[in-house]
């Protein structure tokens, strides 16, 4: 039996669903990329913005026409719109046969064979447990490149995020658990694992009473194979020095760093239950680049948050002008049922919110386009990640860039390389938010 997987969402979805694909695996189910020749297909959903909802939803309908055309049995909805809207979906999508909550992925080939039976049973759990499935996770990511989720849920509590009535409270998985994966994924050809959770710098406290991120990295390090290890989602409020130092003496972690900021006007910081400020921010942020010069910062802000004035938006710019971020995201306030912020008067019209992400993204295009002319000239190892025939060239990242979020260096090369080498380039030119490089013989 023949069962497809539409993973849509974020990285550590994509880790949820790799996981369900092994335990699919292991129960002898046969995988396949082709939605029509699928007998099952599972669609994990995300529904942290309201785009993303929308996408879940038309992806829903768009599979469940292969009950029509295709051979198409059953139809599983996994992941956050599961768990945030199953009376919903229940009601409004018939063609659903079952669902497998955030917390209920081990479930998932039980609830396949119930459906087959007759039953058709959820697989709905506390989401403050911790799933852990025994199993060997199927890599979708190329096999050179792996996300490890290191944490599940959230104890933040920002006013606009429902993460954590999705997604349950902070829970750290287990080091050896985490290093024992690493291994696995290493001896699969793995050479970047980028360390995932909804915030990587407090791993550990609920574990082992104290913030063992460190420990950690240290530890995923000592893996042979493992060449780059890349951070996300770091909150800058619990970067310690003893981070910054692991960051900067361990050759293995890139000087590279997802540290979400939101905004920078104080208030606006305050009403979203950050726990920072302006002043810690560009504190934290000239720490980083004291330490680790070579450093590339990556951050994400949210735009026409309720009540943003035209004053914290111009602040907010002016953060963008000085702190001059390598990689910066913009995203309009999505107003999310049962979040504090949903229920506030003072929302901003769409067109509004629209307006300052372009306007703050115009001012870090041309931050990023000067960031990247300045590396015309410098050596950089890129991993290669494939090779455009028509043009005869390959295509790759360097330690400045996550993929999919950021950019890419194109490689012109005499020799033949195969996704997952890494090669030494000169960069000869900057295309835009691109590199343009060629190889080197050399040692770096």
């Amino acid at each position: 039996m023949n069962v497809c997987f539409v993973s849509l969402g974020c990285d550590k979805n994509l880790v949820d669903s790799e996981v369900m694909l092994g335990l699919l695996r292991d129960a002898g189910y046969s995988l396949t990329d082709d939605e029509a020749e699928a007998d099952v297909i599972v669609v994990n959903t995300c529904c942290f913005i309201h785009d993303a909802k929308q996408e879940s939803i038309e992806t829903i309908l768009e599979m469940a026409e292969y009950k029509k055309s295709g051979r198409l049995a059953v139809l599983i909805v996994a992941g956050c719109l599961a768990e945030r809207y199953k009376e919903e979906i229940t009601k409004e999508i018939p063609e659903v046969d079952a669902m497998v909550g955030t917390a209920g992925i081990k479930e998932v080939v039980n609830v396949i064979k119930s459906v087959l039976s007759g039953a058709a049973e959820n697989a709905f759990c506390d989401i403050n447990t911790l799933p852990l499935p025994d199993t060997n996770r199927v890599n979708t990511t190329g096999g050179y490149t792996a996300y490890l989720k290191i944490a599940e849920g959230c104890d933040k509590h920002c006013t606009y995020c429902a993460i954590p009535n999705i997604r349950g409270s902070y829970r750290s998985i287990p080091l050896g658990r985490l290093v024992s994966e690493a291994e696995f994924l290493a001896k699969g050809g793995c050479k970047e694992l980028i360390l995932v959770a909804q915030e990587t710098t407090v791993y550990g406290v609920d574990l082992y009473g104290k913030k063992a991120l460190p420990k950690l990295l240290k530890a995923l390090a000592a893996v042979p194979g493992i060449v780059w290890i890349r951070l996300l989602y770091c909150y800058p409020e619990e970067i310690t020095e003893e981070l910054i130092q692991t960051i900067r003496e361990e050759p293995k972690i890139c000087h590279y760093l997802d540290m979400p900021i939101q905004h920078a006007s104080d208030r606006v910081l305050r009403e979203m239950g950050r726990r920072t400020n302006r002043a810690e921010l560009e504190g934290r942020i000239a720490s980083l680049r004291r330490e680790i010069p070579d450093i590339v910062l990556r951050t994400t802000l949210i735009t026409g948050f309720p009540g943003e004035t035209q004053e914290d938006h111009e602040c907010l710019m002016d953060f963008v002008r000085r702190m001059r971020f390598d990689r910066l995201g913009v995203f309009p306030y999505s107003k999310e049922e049962g979040t504090p912020a949903a229920r506030r008067k003072d929302q901003i019209l769409k067109r509004e919110k629209i307006k300052r992400q372009k306007e703050l993204m115009c001012v870090q295009q041309q931050i990023a386009f000067e960031n990247a002319g300045r590396m015309v000239g410098k050596k950089l190892e890129v991993l290669v990640e494939g090779k455009l025939v028509e043009e005869d060239v390959f295509i790759g990242r360097s330690y400045m860039d996550a993929p999919k979020v950021d950019g890419y260096v194109f490689l012109y090369a005499q020799g033949e390389y195969v996704s997952g080498d890494l090669v030494t380039a000169e960069i000869m030119e900057a295309k835009g938010y691109d590199l343009i490089g060629r190889a080197v013989s050399d040692e770096m």
